[in-house]
């Protein structure tokens, strides 16, 4: 999957708190501060992990997809429980005693994974997909936090419970982070699916972190540039273009920005290609049912 250079799409933007943001670093050991404060980068700058965005993203699109194409594990796997990936450790044992080639236990192993990991990865799979930790602004942070008070209630009395009070920090409303990720070598069915979980993101619609139940959490992407380049032969997909991919790889030594087109003009031809591949897949499934 990743022996050839494909195509690349960088994605970058910004990711701005609508509402205030906490994402724990634990409880605090120190004597003197929040019980519970926000992680933090190496200089004490708030920062969203990577992860925390990315498993975001995955958990939306595998809620659509399981109202699409139902709850198969073939085809939405569960990656908290491992009886219920697409592939389990006693059935990848099974793949490689039947496919002694690398090559043929590939083309068995992307048969059998599930459409999310295809693109997020899995623990038999690559992630094509990569988010950076993302920074705060700096020239928009000033060192601001803000501390607020939790207490678990007592439900005889309905008032706070005896030695439960605590507090913990958030990040303030309007704070703006930098977001950089990178997709290769990825199927356009599979940028179609990244398109619809990135609009949730543009349109407020996936929280981060914790507290969301209270209002913490909503934030807002707006995407500023989508660089795209993709090496496949137009007329045969399959096939790298040597003479377009030696033209990139020039480009980008002379002027990084002109190896590149943009990307956001392929959205809709992207998504367009998920919906058919969708489309395909359920209707596969409905045979096997029907069998």
């Amino acid at each position: 999957m990743f022996d050839r250079f494909k195509n690349r799409l960088e994605i970058s933007g910004t990711l701005t708190t609508v509402t205030a943001l906490r994402i724990s670093a634990g409880r605090s050991t120190e004597p003197i501060g929040s019980d519970l404060p926000v992680i933090k980068d190496a200089l004490g700058k708030p920062l969203i992990p990577g992860a925390s965005f990315k498993g975001a993203l995955r958990s939306r699109l595998e809620s659509f997809l399981r109202g699409i194409l139902g709850g198969e594990r073939t085809l939405v796997a569960n990656p908290a429980v491992k009886e219920e990936w697409a592939i389990t450790a006693q059935e990848m044992k099974q793949l490689k005693e039947q496919y002694p080639t690398d090559t043929a236990l590939t083309e068995a192993i992307l048969n059998q994974t599930d459409l999310i990991s295809h693109l997020f990865g899995s623990p038999w799979l690559a992630s094509k997909f990569q988010v950076r930790d993302l920074m705060v602004m700096s020239n928009y942070w000033f060192g601001q936090y803000q501390e607020r008070d939790g207490v678990a209630i007592d439900r005889d009395t309905e008032t706070a419970a005896d030695g439960k009070l605590y507090d913990f920090q958030v990040v303030p409303a309007g704070t703006p982070f930098e977001f950089k990720a990178v997709v290769e070598n990825a199927e356009d069915w599979e940028l179609g699916l990244l398109m619809i979980g990135l609009h949730q993101f543009e349109t407020e619609q996936i929280p981060l972190g914790g507290g969301r139940s209270r209002g913490l959490g909503v934030v807002k992407l707006e995407v500023d540039k989508m660089h795209w380049f993709d090496a496949r032969d137009k007329n045969d997909p399959d096939k790298i273009d040597a003479d377009k991919l030696l033209d990139y790889l020039k480009k980008m030594v002379d002027n990084y920005g002109s190896a590149y087109e943009d990307g956001k003009t392929y959205k809709d031809q992207w998504v367009q290609s998920l919906i058919g591949h969708l489309e395909n897949r359920e209707n596969q499934n409905a045979e096997v049912n029907a069998m």
